[in-house]
């Protein structure tokens, strides 16, 4: 067959009354030209030798966990059924054991535990009970007639290994590192290195950087394996690919800026996907935990719903019910405790057992707080004289070998022992278990907005700031501690800052 050539059209435009297309203008062809330009994917050639070769990956075998929670629950199931005389109890475990795996299969229980995100301190027991919801809707709609008891005792097995296999994985994932490489302008740079750079609670470790455009990064020990055009260009992502298996990186984190959004995001996107390698947007959102934050997609747009703050509702009446409730048993059970303190404080130096200090609450309401006395009866006549001695910026006070401390205060410090009685503080609602330390007022005085968002919620008489370092930190990283609590607190973060606080002061580092 002859070529035939068509003539240029403007499918676009409207059709005549025979239906024959119109010539396209000069201006047509340009705005289709420049289209077509825009969505042209990258067709830079190169001798396939030259690339870089796709990188080995660790196997995960998801079937190995999959493999322990069908026999860990099918099997000891299976042995209490039959003892317990039940009919058919091999089709009754094999039913059950296949219902865990593929309930914990669903919710991502057997995900890469280096990629995947935790699932929470009671992820196993959440399975448990929702596998036991469905059983029991089987049973009814089957007639069975296991016993519904013998049916739950036969099952806790599996809740048990399944729980000892997350405290594994979790020790796994905590020491799991992802190398990050990081791609953007110098100022989107700097930013996210600074703040990746400042803590070592998280799993990013930066190992390089792609700048985009003329200018460099601040940081003079980073890596630069190579460079972005100011704009789109066929070699994007060959130059970031070439980067992240240069340095071995399993992420790149971008920042997106004027010179790196939209369609070249989107393009370099699936040049890291198809070659296996995962692709992160910073967000200039920050202190806002990933739980209160939906995206969710509106004409083509990718849009960030951000919750806001809990302040009250049915976490609020449970927190306060926590609290009163955990402060009442606390004072009685710890009674034998709190009076061997009280003598050991009166009979150790001249003054009072406790030591009264107004200190300001939620929003910056005074009250009365209480503690154990650890200093001499005239330490704050002292504090003034010390006041060039502060080992602490900000406004608070810190001393690490205060002269006024006595010597079972210093113990009492230590082990922080000394904050009991602020448990009668949560009794009468001026404080919760955990929340921000309460200022003084002359420090809160000096609070700035930002400072002062600290008092939103009640103070706490544990916290971030204790579990993450105490004295040993800054005041700044103190204050971005309580800011994030204040915005993301939760019942269950509650929980964990609570089991934290045992580790934390059974260390004793950061008290003083």
């Amino acid at each position: 067959m002859g070529h035939v050539e068509i003539p240029e059209t403007d499918i676009s435009g409207p059709v005549g009354l025979r239906g024959a297309p119109r010539p396209r203008t000069a201006a047509s062809r340009n705005r289709t030209a420049a289209l077509e330009q825009l969505w042209r994917a990258p067709t830079a050639q190169r001798d396939p030798a030259e690339r870089v070769p796709a990188r080995r990956k660790p196997v995960h075998r998801a079937w190995v966990g999959a493999l322990t929670d069908l026999l860990a629950l099918a099997g000891p199931a299976w042995l209490l059924l039959t003892l317990g005389e039940q009919p058919r109890p091999w089709l009754a475990a094999a039913v059950a054991g296949l219902l865990w795996t593929g309930l914990r299969g669903v919710r991502g229980r057997y995900a890469d535990p280096v990629r995947a995100e935790p699932g929470g301190a009671f992820g196993a027991l959440g399975d448990w009970l929702v596998l036991l919801g469905v059983l029991a809707v089987l049973h009814a709609a089957a007639g069975g007639s296991v016993d519904p008891a013998t049916a739950v005792v036969a099952v806790a097995p599996g809740l048990l290994v399944a729980t000892a296999v997350e405290g594994l994985r979790a020790g796994l994932r905590g020491r799991a590192v992802r190398k990050v490489l990081l791609v953007g302008e110098a100022a989107g740079l700097d930013r996210a290195a600074e703040l990746l750079n400042s803590r070592t609670d998280h799993a990013y470790q930066l190992v390089a950087a792609i700048p985009v455009g003329p200018g460099l990064p601040g940081f003079e020990n980073l890596q630069v394996p190579g460079r972005l055009a100011s704009s789109p260009a066929d070699d994007d992502v060959t130059t970031v690919l070439g980067g992240a298996y240069a340095h071995d990186a399993d992420l790149v984190l971008v920042a997106p800026g004027p010179q790196l959004t939209g369609d070249r995001l989107r393009r370099l996107g699936w040049g890291l996907h198809d070659a296996g390698v995962a692709l992160c947007v910073a967000s200039e959102l920050s202190g806002v935990a990933a739980g209160r934050v939906r995206p969710v997609t509106a004409a083509g747009l990718t849009l960030l719903h951000v919750a806001p703050p809990l302040r009250g509702g049915p976490q609020g009446a449970l927190k306060a019910a926590l609290d009163r409730g955990g402060a009442l048993f606390g004072l009685l059970a710890l009674a034998p405790l709190l009076l061997t303190v009280a003598l050991c404080v009166r009979f150790s130096s001249r003054g009072p057992v406790f030591h009264r200090q107004v200190r300001q609450g939620q929003h910056n309401r005074p009250f009365t707080m209480w503690k154990f006395r650890t200093m001499v009866a005239d330490a704050e006549a002292r504090k003034a004289q010390l006041s060039e001695d502060n080992e602490v910026d900000g406004p608070l006070f810190k001393m690490r070998q205060d002269p006024r401390v006595t010597p079972v205060g210093r113990t009492l410090r230590r082990t922080s022992i000394d904050e009991l009685p602020q448990l009668f503080n949560v009794l009468l609602g001026q404080m919760s278990l955990v929340g921000p330390r309460p200022p003084l007022p002359e420090e809160a005085s000096r609070y700035d907005e930002r400072e002062g968002r600290r008092l939103a919620v009640k103070p706490g008489l544990t916290g971030l700031w204790q579990v993450s370092g105490r004295s040993d930190l800054s005041w700044q990283e103190t204050v971005s501690l309580d800011l994030w609590y204040v915005d993301n607190w939760s019942v269950a973060t509650d929980m964990g800052l609570l089991a934290r606080t045992v580790r934390a002061v059974t260390d004793g580092r950061g008290a003083y």
